[in-house]
């Protein structure tokens, strides 16, 4: 064994002693340390070269702690408001770090202990989000491959309406497809790309006025436009005002027309938690895949997402894997039939961790406090004459710009000048460039609200 290596594994629980005091130095400081560091202090360093001889793991967190440490962003913290980025809970915490400690590749019925917690574990969530029995799920690593799985079983079901198979013919079999969405997340796109249907594809259906969510009738008469089966892609949760689609309607129209229901709920699929909104979730259960990311509102670290369907047949045939020393495909699948991913770490530990410490109540207590914190700003903008706010806050966005010349170079000036106490990202929202504030990180309280509101108004005042 190498020398260093050797050295560090003798020495290794001093070892693990000294990360977590560098991991409890650095959330210990998250509350006073800028949100984003100024560009020069994020400038990266010099690179190094790779050293022929190692240095050894206390040299090399010293290292860590001067040359990159420092120009991290806050983002495990309460005003980290850009994307919708959630934290990591303690109990989750201490899961990711035993998932690495224990590091199962827990894809195989030959060692198959990680896959039962999964398979529990996605038991837990598919309750905590309303989901019935009839629907299956499975980790992945975020919402964009989440989208993808589920547009994958969607790209297969097509196939057998037609009576072909995409997993075995490739997706020129199917001819042309239409995949019809109202406010589809960039994800979508993507995920469409990926799997051979194509960008031009996706088929924009108008939504309500003044709305983010998808007219059901728009979507009636575009269904009725084209001939044979589809897809539709309805979210429970849009980017900028976390707009629903009604979900009960968009399924109503399923007795006149054949289409797959694919429903994008990476965060808002969080609303089942409170009895307050859980109404913006009803109909979930009748899609026939969901998209839900874990990484974000569940509070557990990246990467993490969860994918929920109705075929877990179609998902076999999509993903099955066939090689002897993974074992076969059986009446309940080993993980590795169920994703892209053969190597598949046990992401499922930390969700497993943080739903067994808090339970539902816990996660939903940090639901509605988000969901009163992103309220509580939108009075402070609202109050403030230099800023603007775009619509109203249906959930834990809030979308808003500057009153008066909101250009995207003025805006970032805007973000950049709060980026010490807050961290905003930009978007454009009816034609008009704005500031969106996501809330999802389990520390966040008024106090955070009040600080990042001060930080905003002064620096909007200073553009002004």
């Amino acid at each position: 064994m190498d020398r260093t290596l050797a050295a560090d594994l003798a020495r290794l629980p001093d070892l693990l002693d000294a990360t977590r005091r560098a991991a409890t130095e650095a959330l210990a400081g998250l509350d006073a340390r800028p949100v984003v560091p100024a560009a020069g202090a994020a400038a990266p360093p010099a690179p190094e070269p790779l050293p022929e001889q190692g240095s050894g793991t206390e040299a090399v967190l010293e290292a860590f702690r001067s040359r990159w440490a420092p120009r991290f962003s806050a983002s495990a913290g309460p005003r980290y408001l850009g994307f919708v980025t959630g934290g990591a809970t303690p109990a989750a915490l201490a899961g990711d770090w035993l998932t690495a400690a224990h590091d199962q590749n827990s894809n195989s019925a030959f060692d198959g202990a990680g896959q039962h917690l999964e398979r529990e574990t996605t038991g837990w969530l598919r309750g905590l989000f309303g989901l019935s029995d009839a629907h299956t799920g499975t980790f992945v690593s975020g919402a964009t491959m989440s989208n993808t799985v589920g547009l994958a079983i969607a790209r297969e079901w097509l196939g057998e309406r037609l009576g072909v198979s995409p997993a075995e013919d490739g997706a020129a079999a199917l001819g042309p497809v239409r995949v019809l969405s109202g406010a589809p997340h960039s994800s979508i796109a993507k995920a469409l790309s990926v799997l051979g249907l194509g960008r031009a594809s996706l088929v924009r259906v108008p939504t309500l006025p003044g709305r983010e969510a998808v007219d059901p009738a728009a979507l009636d008469r575009a269904l009725a436009d084209g001939s044979g089966p589809a897809v539709v892609v309805a979210n429970a949760g849009t980017v900028n005002t976390v707009d629903f689609d009604d979900l009960p309607a968009l399924d109503a129209l399923r007795p006149r027309h054949d289409f797959w229901l694919h429903t994008d709920a990476a965060f808002g699929a969080f609303a089942a938690l409170s009895p307050r909104h859980a109404h913006l979730t009803a109909g979930l259960d009748a899609s026939d895949s969901v998209c839900v990311d874990l990484h974000k509102w569940l509070n557990v670290p990246y990467d993490s997402a969860v994918q929920f369907t109705r075929r877990r047949d179609l998902q076999t045939r999509v993903f099955q894997n066939s090689a002897a020393y993974l074992g076969p495909l059986g009446d309940d699948p080993d993980l590795v039939h169920l994703t892209p991913e053969n190597s598949h770490r046990l992401r499922a530990l930390a969700a497993w961790f943080t739903l067994r410490a808090y339970g539902r109540a816990g996660h939903r207590e940090i639901v509605e406090r988000d969901v009163d914190c992103a309220r509580a700003l939108a009075e402070e903008v609202e109050r403030e004459p230099a800023l603007r706010l775009l619509a109203p806050v249906r959930l834990n966005v809030v979308c808003f710009t500057l009153a008066t010349a909101p250009t995207p170079e003025r805006l970032t000036a805007l973000r950049e000048a709060a980026g010490a106490e807050v961290f905003v990202t930009p978007t454009v929202y009816g034609g008009t460039p704005a500031l969106r504030a996501a809330f999802s990180n389990w520390r966040t309280t008024q106090a955070d609200v009040r600080r990042a509101a001060q930080a905003l108004r002064t620096a909007a005042k200073g553009i002004a």
